[in-house]
């Protein structure tokens, strides 16, 4: 069963009080005392996390003008390791910045457990275990998110991407670093980047990245789909020209548009085609984003050949960065996350890598599955003389899914590709 999270309510104190001596026991040295902790449960902000019928943590805080403090974070032993102290901060998070805190610390024991801590942002202050986070968004900021259909994304989406490493090391020296720190880039002469186009074939990823970066920020992601705003009141443009000025509204943000050749298409001669009056604002809106600090617009596209020759000069993007088809450490990672944890050990990873070469990772996905039902359906249909294998998924069955699969990106659109990146790349 999933773990909830929800409220403390007072029925809970005994679930409390039940962790609060186990965990004494165990030796945990609350910096609160236990009258200061439930104080707070009654009185402040709590945030509880159960497993079924059994409460298996808590998340205590309280608030002192726009600074918020965590006086109690407990996970029950059995459930140790899980994620559950990252989320209970989290939604504790949520709950104080209704208060208006900019900033949620923690004080910790020396011999405190700040693992959980650091993993969810917390820095570790002058080696004093004082901890300290600052609130992402604010809960005005988090009614204008609700409007655009943006949200703050899990802080741990950059560790996520295995292999990739040119890809992963461009955007972190070329975005995340002036970003995450412009007084530092400003002493350098760095101007931090405020767009950026990414380009490639088809499902190399260009989304998860983008989501990524917003992560290893930890600003906003607020994804624009043209085709809903297709049905603005004000039109395709007024829509587009709505969300821009609304983002400006957000201290930071990332905000994203995929397969911006629908919108930023090659212009024509007369008469003029039915998006150019949107390729034309958009052109309009790029230089007012760039104005604001703490912004970064990201746009990627199948097709870089297609976008507007205007669209891509010096001024409007600081980068048009490349990304590719999955490399062997990637794809290792990919087809590790799609076969089944009891078939793992006995699957030769290496051949399946090796064999997948020039494979997205959707095209890896697919083969996933479609071996997993090929191993299905042979294993309730068809005799089979080996009895091992029938339970489970063998090489053989993604080895016939793979030479059953036919690639998205062909080797024209790879060699297509890397010539893109010699006329239009910009590192």
């Amino acid at each position: 069963m999933a773990v909830r999270y929800r409220n403390f309510q007072p029925v809970d104190t005994d679930s409390l009080l039940t962790l609060w001596d186990q965990a004494r026991t165990a030796g945990y040295a609350p910096v609160y005392s236990l009258a200061e902790v439930l104080a707070s449960c009654n009185q402040d902000h709590a945030i509880t996390a159960s497993d079924g019928d059994q409460i298996v943590g808590f998340a205590v805080g309280r608030t002192a003008h726009e600074q918020g403090w965590v006086v109690l974070l407990m996970v029950s032993d059995t459930h140790q390791g899980q994620g559950i102290g990252g989320r209970l901060l989290g939604e504790l998070e949520i709950d104080m910045a209704k208060a208006g805190i900019t900033k949620l610390s923690m004080l910790v024991a020396d011999d405190g457990k700040s693992g959980v801590l650091e993993k969810a942002g917390f820095a570790d202050l002058k080696h004093l275990k004082y901890f300290e986070r600052e609130v992402s968004v604010s809960e005005k900021e988090r009614e204008i998110l609700t409007n655009l259909g943006g949200r703050v994304l899990a802080r741990d989406l950059w560790g996520k991407i295995a292999g990739m490493k040119n890809e992963k090391e461009m955007l972190e020296r070329r975005l995340v670093l002036p970003l995450a720190d412009s007084r530092l880039a400003e002493t350098f002469g760095v101007e931090p980047p405020k767009a950026i186009v990414l380009f490639g074939p088809p499902g190399t990823g260009k989304t998860t990245f983008a989501k990524a970066v917003a992560s290893r920020l930890d600003w906003p992601f607020i994804e624009v789909f043209p085709s809903r705003l297709a049905g603005d009141p004000s039109g395709l443009a007024g829509g587009l020209r709505e969300v821009f000025n609304t983002v400006n509204e957000l201290e930071n943000g990332v905000v994203f548009i995929d397969e911006v050749e629908e919108i930023a298409s090659k212009r024509k001669g007369d008469p003029p085609s039915p998006t150019q009056g949107v390729t034309n604002e958009l052109l309009k809106l790029i230089p007012a984003f760039r104005e604001k600090p703490g912004h970064l617009l990201v746009v990627a596209t199948n097709y870089i050949r297609a976008l507007d020759d205007a669209f891509l000069r010096h001024g409007r993007f600081d980068y048009v960065i490349p990304i590719g088809l999955p490399d062997e450490e990637a794809r290792r990672s990919i087809w590790g996350r799609y076969i089944p944890a009891t078939a793992l050990p006995n699957i030769d990873l290496d051949e399946l890598v090796s064999r997948s070469a020039g494979f997205s990772p959707a095209d890896i996905e697919y083969a996933a599955r479609k071996a997993s039902q090929r191993a299905l359906e042979q294993s309730v249909y068809e005799a089979q003389a080996d009895t091992s294998e029938s339970s489970t998924t063998a090489t053989h069955h993604y080895l016939w899914a793979i030479g059953d699969t036919r690639r998205t990106v062909s080797d024209e659109i790879i060699g297509e590709f890397e010539q893109d990146i010699k006329s239009v790349g910009r590192l």
